[in-house]
């Protein structure tokens, strides 16, 4: 299993960014500008997503979706925990042993795990996020079927603007149309296929430590935005009870992709957050 990472040195203690589910690199591009000039970067491709190699049996790409999914879901979807191991193994090839981790969504659930397995994390930044389990509130039904529908006739770029709408506010793409085609661009170039966010996702339906957070004991900062049509803002505010040492911060009207819509409050939040914790 072959995963790709950028490496930016920086003088201060490196932080990881880790994307959604999904996502490419491309999802923290606001905020590595945001940091670099004070902190190396690590930029992880997760499994199946990027130029990381997806790991799943040839036969099963080749499935059409109807066959295909169920399959993934049951038997070769990827999980969380080794997700967290493919971290492991970037911070172990680059020799980092103290890293700022940061994650949204997937990478979030990611972090939670890293941290509670391995022994690298000097801080976690948690967005926009769940612990998983019976007491998180799940993801909409009608978000869900959204985010995995495939409207007919419609083209790859219509699919992909018709699949992000509950992540971002309406307000804001309204206002935003070019970013939004460039966003659409980066997602064809960087994002995972089908195949391997489907994986992807059964990681992420099967997660649950919200009977471990007890046991995260570095400083935590979680942030989610009081609009988020995926995870909604309830997921957020349970991480921030469960979890120790933790800085709950809420982004007023925030979407699902706050770190995108409200980048410069994001930004300026992390940094302080690992200023406080270098």
């Amino acid at each position: 299993m072959s995963i790709y990472y950028e490496h930016d040195e920086g003088e201060g203690t490196p932080v990881v960014f880790l994307q959604g589910l999904g996502y490419g690199r491309w999802m923290w591009r606001w905020q590595r500008e945001a940091v670099t000039d004070d902190y190396g970067v690590i930029a992880p491709d997760n499994r199946g997503t990027g130029r990381s190699e997806a790991g799943l049996p040839p036969l099963v790409g080749r499935l059409p979706r109807k066959l295909r999914a169920p399959l993934i879901f049951k038997f070769a979807g990827y999980s969380i925990g080794g997700l967290a191991a493919d971290l492991e193994a970037v911070l172990d090839d680059v020799g980092i042993y103290d890293a700022h981790i940061v994650g949204a969504s997937l990478g979030g659930m990611i972090a939670q795990r890293y941290a509670l397995e391995y022994s690298r994390a000097k801080t976690l930044t948690l967005c926009c996020t769940t612990h998983g389990g019976v007491d998180a509130v799940p993801i909409p039904d009608e978000t869900q079927e959204q985010i995995f529908d495939t409207p007919d006739g419609a083209s790859e770029r219509e699919v992909i603007r018709h699949r992000m709408r509950p992540a971002f506010n309406e307000r804001f793409t309204n206002r935003n149309p070019h970013l939004m085609d460039r966003i659409i661009e980066w997602r064809l170039e960087q994002d995972a296929d089908a195949p391997a966010r489907e994986a992807q996702a059964a990681a992420a339906l099967g997660f649950d430590v919200s009977d471990r957070l007890e046991r995260i004991r570095v400083p935590t900062l979680v942030m989610h935005g009081t609009n988020d049509r995926v995870l909604p803002v309830a997921n957020g505010k349970l991480l921030g009870e469960k979890i120790p040492n933790t800085r709950l911060e809420l982004v007023e009207g925030g979407s699902h992709c706050f770190l995108i819509e409200d980048s410069e409050l994001v930004n300026r939040t992390l940094r302080s957050f690992l200023e406080d914790h270098e």
